[in-house]
């Protein structure tokens, strides 16, 4: 006799973002469409290069994000607020509460601008001229080359709450989707597992998440104040928190929304 399927657990949707330039500010969205096969829509379609990459956009391969202005190392980008208008390619920048930059990244001179920006506020942290890369139809400058979309339980983060002993701001971990409805670190016993809402979008989940010390910095203050892949590798012996997943099937997100765990496949 057969073992019957465990019935499908109710995730819900409490928040969306997404990153158009890496290592700058999120944009929160109340809804998302998204495509099989693609990654989480508008995110890191940009990157500022620190110094040459070897980055060839003509056959794009996943670079590390060391080659990068990235948070991990450069903690002073949280405190820029960065917005980016896709409809008419305009990226703004604030600094101190006032706009610093407003460009047209569609033509030489906007991008130009966006780097002299860099090349004067981040002189100190440069290894060579800053450069704006634009990312190829179907490439993204994620971290990880299967980074497709990122998932954060928000339960795992109120756990490391507790690890350091300090509030632990979300967007810490800069994730697409942020989930509840689990228990703590539950998410990374969920690679091969799909989810699926009930507008039809279905997630694999693919691989777990290993964080870096860009979760240390404030996203609010800039500040590097916590440790927290410290906290994790002490506390559970791995910096692992958060997952990746592909798009299975497209279809469109919403915040609030309910995401089910479909049961693991019952074999004889």
């Amino acid at each position: 006799m057969n073992a019957q399927p465990t019935p499908p657990s109710e995730l819900h949707l409490e928040a969306l973002h997404r990153y158009p330039v890496k290592g700058l500010s999120p944009e929160r969205l109340d809804a998302a469409t998204l495509w099989a096969g693609a990654y989480f829509p508008g995110d890191r379609l940009f990157a500022i290069e620190n110094g040459p990459s070897g980055f060839d956009p003509a056959a794009p391969k996943h670079q590390p994000k060391i080659k990068f202005l990235m948070l991990m190392r450069n903690e002073a980008l949280a405190r820029l607020v960065t917005r980016y208008d896709a409809d008419r390619s305009i990226l703004t920048i604030s600094q101190d509460g006032r706009c610093a930059v407003e460009a047209d990244l569609s033509v030489p001179e906007g991008r130009e601008a966006v780097e002299a920006f860099f090349a004067r506020e981040f002189a100190d942290a440069l290894r060579g001229p800053p450069k704006l890369l634009t990312a190829p139809e179907g490439f993204r400058f994620t971290d990880s080359a299967r980074g497709f979309v990122s998932l954060l339980n928000l339960a795992s983060v109120a756990a490391t709450e507790d690890m350091v002993r300090s509030p632990v701001d979300p967007l810490r971990f800069r994730a697409n989707l942020h989930l509840s409805g689990l228990a703590p670190f539950a998410e990374l016993d969920l690679v091969g597992r799909v989810l699926a809402s009930k507008g039809g979008v279905r997630l694999q989940v693919s691989k777990r998440t290993e964080r870096c010390a860009a979760t240390n910095v404030d996203p609010a203050t800039g500040l590097r104040d916590l440790a927290i892949p410290k906290a994790l590798s002490t506390q559970l012996g791995h910096t692992d928190c958060g997952v990746y997943a592909e798009v299975l099937r497209g279809g469109r997100l919403e915040q609030g929304e309910t995401l089910l765990l479909e049961p693991c496949e019952v074999r004889p």
